[in-house]
């Protein structure tokens, strides 16, 4: 459901087509959450139907552009006010690590290696484009304030990943030692 709310949020910054509104996914939220092409437009078709979202334009190849309307940004106002959120976590990595034991020691530190660099790349990812939020690159209005404190807790989720493979390093090593625990 979060889908349908955050194609909401976007359109009502202004009308964009499914391709843009895949490509601002993508740019503001595709590694905290990500939405591929057939799933937004599969979304797009049930917010029209719904009456949430309307036609703005129609381009060349048939390309839409679309358009909330007054009933669809009640609803994703509704849905920001709820008292109800999912603060369900689904990250991977800290899934497998459950099962760390089950692997090699030098997989398992190529693998740490591995997971400590990729989120250190997001986290820098996330903090250069904070960056240049502060510097003001992107104008200072509700929209930019409100996705520079996205931005921020991107930042600092990836960079405590990041921390955080790079201290299992430390406390899986324990496991090549004679009476180790993981």
């Amino acid at each position: 459901m979060s889908l349908r709310y955050g194609l909401l949020g976007l359109l009502a910054e202004g009308p964009a087509s499914g391709y843009d509104l895949a490509r601002r996914f993508q740019e503001v939220l595709g590694s905290v959450w990500p939405a591929q092409h057939p799933k937004i437009y599969a979304e797009l078709n049930r917010l029209a139907a719904d009456g949430l979202i309307e036609v703005d334009s129609e381009g060349p190849r048939r390309r839409k552009a679309y358009r909330i309307t007054d009933d669809g940004l009640a609803e994703v106002k509704l849905w920001l006010a709820a008292g109800e959120v999912d603060h369900t976590l689904r990250v991977q990595s800290l899934l497998r690590s459950v099962f760390f034991w089950l692997m090699d020691p030098e997989d398992l530190r190529r693998h740490l290696d591995q997971e400590a660099a990729h989120f250190t790349q997001e986290a820098a990812r996330y903090e250069a484009y904070a960056a240049a939020k502060d510097r003001g690159e992107f104008g200072d209005t509700p929209q930019t304030r409100s996705l520079r404190v996205a931005i921020e807790a991107g930042a600092r989720l990836y960079r405590a990943l990041a921390d955080w493979a790079e201290w299992a390093k430390t406390a899986t090593g324990k496991q090549d030692q004679p009476g180790g625990q993981p």
